[in-house]
């Protein structure tokens, strides 16, 4: 299609009309970023001016930045917790949005092992789809050809619940799919999924994997881009394929759905396109009963021209097995975004992983940064930047204030300034605040690995034995991935000393002790494999603080770290293993909300 010279972008040539029109909108969105920024925040302290938690600051009707910062103070999660409940409870009065929450997305877990909850409102659907709409124009100026295939993506909707209140609470991606603005998109050539919407939308996690995979190898011509959100996800599919590829082989020898497969709007949308094909049964069955799983997913489907996958932060240890499986294909991080609020796209979306940069739409809500000058810097104490006075280089917290009604929320992301687009700032993910462990979706902080240690150590007691040293790490060379935890033990009474099944009811107590997501991780999607305990030999910590030391750490300084993830120091630890131990059991978890 001719592209109107008049609408080209400084980012490159469009592939069309449509994607000219998109790369348009970003440069004026980041060419005035701080004068959208201002009008973002004068929208929404206009229309919420009238709601409770902003006239308990008495801004009077004030919706200039100066005055908003110098009344509201920075918040996190629990500081906001009484007002959450009342709404969740019932409440429908406007006690942070003028606009009616319509539903709670739930986010990473609380201290007490729930779900966060955040309040949403209906327009931010399209919020969040106006920024989707833009990824596609982004990547077809790295990659061509796009629409002439299509995207192999293995998409989920999880658990969701009602609040006793009756608010739906519900996964954010959950929510954007079941909505018509996923469900009944219009037709675009550049953006073509594999997986029919019966597939996505059924929420039993292997009938929707098997048909996913399924109508993948079906089309396996036209797929172009695989991809999930998480690396994890992506992984966890190929290993799904590695279990259930003669099941697969079969379905399409034959012509049928396997009868495990129930779902009747599944069975219905697959009598439509399932018809007998033996060559390509015979084609699986050969390549996926190799014991060489190398390039599988090039070998499968070989037009792939990149992989659209998470692999940063904590995703970014799933690199080299994503390689392995592809051949080394490109893999692209799109877009940045949370239950919270999305917050951007990648610019330059076929770069390394490690180079990965997300620029910050300043249409999306209003940002502050917090300086992380130090782990214990004081919000009081460090004044906040706002977007476009940020300095490359310098790493900040990220802090929100949104439509829907979060003010001055500190999101426990933190990022390094990269460089600017125009007048939008770049930035690297670099971590989660405070997060020692994540495989898939989970967050296990410092306290509560150090309370889900204590609960379980409490099992040793009646062997008089007790736990001197622990550390962890999040290993993800299994699939799927895994906790292993290392404990040093001081058995005082070694013909006594706590067996094998001891130590997996310690490994299940440590897992009843973790979040929701966690549990929700090991039981129902399973994106996490059972926790392992391993023991090591006396002493050993004493060795790794003395390894520390010759590296360089102060003596009088050293702690021992809670997570470890250098390879000379796990291999350290797993040259002095004892013994190894596993979850003898699935730890509970049900999708009902503990009132």
């Amino acid at each position: 299609m001719a592209v109107d010279s008049a609408l080209s972008s400084p980012l490159g040539p469009p592939a069309c009309e449509k994607d000219a029109k998109a790369l348009q909108f970003i440069e004026e969105m980041t060419r005035n970023a701080d004068a959208v920024q201002e009008r973002v925040l004068s929208e929404i302290l206009a229309r919420n001016a009238e709601t409770e938690y902003l006239k308990r600051f008495e801004l009077g009707g004030s919706t200039d930045r100066e005055t908003y910062k110098s009344k509201l103070p920075v918040i996190t999660y629990e500081d906001l917790q009484p007002e959450i409940q009342r709404i969740a409870n019932g409440d429908r009065s406007a006690i942070l949005s003028a606009h009616p929450i319509s539903e709670f997305l739930t986010s990473s877990g609380t201290s007490a092992g729930e779900r966060k909850l955040m309040p949403t409102i209906k327009e931010e659907l399209d919020r969040r789809q106006l920024l989707y709409s833009l990824l596609m124009p982004v990547m077809n100026l790295y990659v061509p050809g796009l629409d002439k295939g299509k995207g192999l993506y293995f998409l989920f909707v999880k658990s969701e619940t009602r609040t006793p209140g009756g608010l739906l609470a519900r996964p954010v991606l959950t929510s954007y799919y079941k909505s018509d603005h996923f469900k009944t998109r219009p037709y675009d050539p550049y953006n073509v999924y594999t997986s029919p919407n019966e597939a996505i939308l059924c929420s039993d996690s292997f009938h929707s994997m098997y048909t996913q995979m399924l109508c993948g190898l079906l089309e396996r011509h036209h797929v172009l881009r695989l991809g999930a959100v998480f690396a994890s996800g992506l992984i966890r599919a190929i290993k799904f394929l590695q279990l259930n590829w003669s099941n697969l082989a079969r379905d399409i020898r034959s012509g049928t759905l396997n009868p495990k497969i129930s779902d009747p709007a599944i069975r219905r949308r697959l009598a439509e396109i399932l018809v007998p094909d033996n060559d390509l049964a015979d084609f699986i069955s050969a390549e996926c009963s190799k014991d060489n799983w190398e390039g599988i997913i090039t070998r499968i489907w070989p037009n792939t021209k990149y992989l659209d996958v998470i692999v940063t932060g904590a995703m970014a240890q799933y690199i080299p097995t994503l390689e392995y499986y592809s051949a080394g294909l490109p893999m692209a991080c799109t877009m940045y975004a949370s239950s919270e609020c999305y917050f951007g796209l990648n610019l330059n979306p076929m770069c390394k992983p490690s180079e990965v940069s997300y620029t910050i739409m300043p249409n999306m809500a209003y940002f502050e940064f917090l300086p992380d000058y130090h782990p214990n810097s004081n919000s009081e104490e460090v004044k906040l930047v706002d977007l476009v006075d940020v300095e490359i280089g310098k790493e900040y917290e990220l802090v929100i204030t949104t439509y829907a009604g979060l003010y001055r929320y500190r999101v426990g992301d933190i990022l390094r300034v990269t460089g600017f687009h125009n007048s939008a700032p770049q930035f690297h993910f670099v971590r989660r605040k405070n997060v020692l462990l994540s495989i898939d979706s989970d967050k296990t902080d410092e306290a509560e690995l150090q309370k889900a240690v204590e609960n379980a150590s409490k099992l040793l007691s009646e062997f008089n034995t007790s736990v001197v040293e622990y550390t962890s790490y999040a290993d993800t060379k299994t699939i799927p991935g895994h906790y292993v935890i290392y404990w040093e033990l001081l058995v005082k009474d070694a013909a006594n000393a706590p067996n094998d099944d001891v130590l997996g009811r310690c490994c299940l107590e440590m897992e009843e002790s973790l979040n929701s997501v966690y549990r929700q991780g090991r039981v129902a999607d399973n994106s996490i494999g059972p926790l392992e305990i391993r023991v090591v030999k006396t002493g050993t910590f004493e060795e790794l603080m003395d390894y520390a030391i010759s590296r360089g750490a102060s003596i009088n300084q050293y702690k021992v770290p809670r997570c470890v993830n250098f390879t000379p120091i796990t291999e350290l630890l797993d040259s002095r293993v004892v013994s190894s131990h596993f979850s003898l059991a699935l730890p509970h978890w049900t999708p009902e909300r503990r009132r």
